[in-house]
Protein backbone atom coordinates (compact mmCIF):
# COMPACT_ATOMS: atom_id res chain seq x y z
CA UNK A 1 0.00 0.00 0.00
CA UNK A 2 1.55 3.75 -0.88
CA UNK A 3 1.19 6.06 1.58
CA UNK A 4 2.47 9.78 2.40
CA UNK A 5 4.72 10.12 5.42
CA UNK A 6 3.91 13.14 6.94
CA UNK A 7 6.80 12.80 9.92
CA UNK A 8 10.11 11.61 9.98
CA UNK A 9 10.42 7.95 10.77
CA UNK A 10 13.69 6.30 12.38
CA UNK A 11 14.28 3.30 9.04
CA UNK A 12 10.94 4.67 7.11
CA UNK A 13 11.12 7.24 5.86
CA UNK A 14 10.81 10.86 5.77
CA UNK A 15 7.89 13.97 5.63
CA UNK A 16 7.02 14.31 2.06
CA UNK A 17 7.90 11.00 0.75
CA UNK A 18 5.91 8.30 -0.81
CA UNK A 19 6.75 4.51 0.41
CA UNK A 20 4.83 1.12 0.05
CA UNK A 21 4.41 -0.71 3.17
CA UNK A 22 2.09 -3.14 4.29
CA UNK A 23 -1.67 -2.35 4.26
CA UNK A 24 -2.10 -3.27 7.96
CA UNK A 25 1.06 -1.03 9.30
CA UNK A 26 -0.51 1.29 7.06
CA UNK A 27 -3.84 1.53 8.90
CA UNK A 28 -3.27 0.51 12.20
CA UNK A 29 -0.75 2.23 12.96
CA UNK A 30 0.54 5.11 10.37
CA UNK A 31 -2.46 6.23 9.49
CA UNK A 32 -4.09 6.01 13.00
CA UNK A 33 -1.80 7.99 14.64
CA UNK A 34 -1.79 10.47 11.75
CA UNK A 35 1.72 9.88 10.95
CA UNK A 36 1.10 9.22 7.02
CA UNK A 37 -1.61 9.42 4.75
CA UNK A 38 -3.21 7.34 2.03
CA UNK A 39 -1.17 8.69 -1.50
CA UNK A 40 -4.02 9.78 -3.48
CA UNK A 41 -3.42 12.18 -6.21
CA UNK A 42 -5.37 14.85 -3.54
CA UNK A 43 -3.24 13.87 -0.46
CA UNK A 44 0.27 14.15 -2.36
CA UNK A 45 -0.92 17.62 -3.50
CA UNK A 46 -1.81 18.58 -0.04
CA UNK A 47 1.55 17.49 1.49
CA UNK A 48 3.09 19.26 -0.72
CA UNK A 49 1.38 22.58 0.14
CA UNK A 50 1.91 21.91 3.45
CA UNK A 51 5.15 20.30 3.69
CA UNK A 52 7.62 23.15 5.06
CA UNK A 53 4.70 23.62 8.20
CA UNK A 54 5.20 19.72 8.53
CA UNK A 55 9.28 20.71 8.45
CA UNK A 56 9.08 23.37 11.02
CA UNK A 57 6.57 21.32 13.54
CA UNK A 58 9.43 18.44 13.12
CA UNK A 59 12.41 20.83 14.23
CA UNK A 60 10.41 21.89 17.08
CA UNK A 61 9.58 17.85 18.18
CA UNK A 62 13.41 17.51 17.65
CA UNK A 63 14.29 20.58 19.77
CA UNK A 64 11.88 19.52 22.55
CA UNK A 65 13.27 16.29 22.11
CA UNK A 66 16.79 17.64 22.48
CA UNK A 67 16.18 19.64 25.79
CA UNK A 68 14.51 16.20 27.66
CA UNK A 69 18.20 14.20 26.54
CA UNK A 70 19.68 16.98 28.14
CA UNK A 71 18.03 16.34 30.93
CA UNK A 72 17.44 12.39 31.39
CA UNK A 73 20.78 11.35 29.50
CA UNK A 74 22.86 9.04 31.27
CA UNK A 75 20.97 9.43 34.47
CA UNK A 76 20.67 6.10 37.05
CA UNK A 77 17.46 5.31 38.18
CA UNK A 78 17.19 3.04 41.71
CA UNK A 79 14.83 0.13 41.83
CA UNK A 80 14.37 -1.96 44.78
CA UNK A 81 12.43 -5.56 44.45
CA UNK A 82 11.65 -8.96 46.09
CA UNK A 83 14.16 -11.54 44.86
CA UNK A 84 14.73 -15.20 45.07
CA UNK A 85 17.32 -17.10 46.56
CA UNK A 86 19.17 -17.16 43.02
CA UNK A 87 19.36 -13.19 43.13
CA UNK A 88 16.55 -13.57 40.27
CA UNK A 89 13.43 -11.16 40.41
CA UNK A 90 9.71 -11.86 40.50
CA UNK A 91 8.71 -11.27 37.61
CA UNK A 92 10.88 -8.05 35.03
CA UNK A 93 10.89 -4.72 35.17
CA UNK A 94 8.74 -3.16 31.62
CA UNK A 95 9.13 -0.61 30.02
CA UNK A 96 5.66 0.83 31.94
CA UNK A 97 7.59 0.60 35.13
CA UNK A 98 10.59 2.25 33.47
CA UNK A 99 7.99 5.27 32.44
CA UNK A 100 6.37 5.66 35.80
CA UNK A 101 9.84 5.75 37.32
CA UNK A 102 10.94 8.50 35.12
CA UNK A 103 7.97 10.51 35.80
CA UNK A 104 8.34 9.83 39.68
CA UNK A 105 12.40 10.78 39.79
CA UNK A 106 12.33 13.55 37.42
CA UNK A 107 8.96 14.53 36.43
CA UNK A 108 9.65 14.21 32.87
CA UNK A 109 6.94 12.26 30.94
CA UNK A 110 7.88 9.20 28.73
CA UNK A 111 5.46 7.21 26.21
CA UNK A 112 6.40 3.41 27.34
CA UNK A 113 6.55 2.79 23.73
CA UNK A 114 9.35 4.96 23.24
CA UNK A 115 11.50 2.66 25.71
CA UNK A 116 13.87 -0.33 24.87
CA UNK A 117 16.10 -2.46 27.55
CA UNK A 118 18.79 -3.58 25.76
CA UNK A 119 18.54 -6.88 27.66
CA UNK A 120 15.19 -8.10 29.86
CA UNK A 121 15.73 -6.46 33.46
CA UNK A 122 14.74 -10.18 35.21
CA UNK A 123 17.86 -9.87 37.85
CA UNK A 124 19.65 -7.96 40.33
CA UNK A 125 22.50 -5.68 38.65
CA UNK A 126 22.34 -2.25 36.20
CA UNK A 127 20.67 -2.41 33.04
CA UNK A 128 20.90 0.22 30.12
CA UNK A 129 18.01 1.14 28.71
CA UNK A 130 17.69 3.56 25.25
CA UNK A 131 15.20 5.96 24.80
CA UNK A 132 14.01 6.80 21.17
CA UNK A 133 12.88 10.81 21.79
CA UNK A 134 12.43 11.94 18.19
CA UNK A 135 14.06 9.89 15.07
CA UNK A 136 17.20 11.54 15.05
CA UNK A 137 16.87 11.85 18.97
CA UNK A 138 18.08 9.06 21.18
CA UNK A 139 18.78 9.14 25.36
CA UNK A 140 20.43 6.53 27.78
CA UNK A 141 19.44 6.29 30.97
CA UNK A 142 20.45 3.24 33.57
CA UNK A 143 18.14 0.96 35.78
CA UNK A 144 20.14 -0.35 38.75
CA UNK A 145 17.98 -2.98 40.81
CA UNK A 146 18.61 -3.60 44.33
CA UNK A 147 17.37 -6.25 46.34
CA UNK A 148 14.18 -4.68 49.02
CA UNK A 149 16.46 -6.87 51.07
CA UNK A 150 19.38 -5.02 51.29
CA UNK A 151 17.22 -1.95 51.83
CA UNK A 152 16.80 -2.55 55.28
Amino acid sequence: MKIILLENLKKIGSIGEIIDVKRGFARNYLIANQKALYASKENIKQVEKIKTDLGKKDLEKKKIAKQLMEKINNKVLNVKRLVTEKKDLYGSIKPTEISKLIFENEKIEIKPSLIQPLKEIKSLGTFKVKLDLHSDVQAEIKIKVDSLDQAK
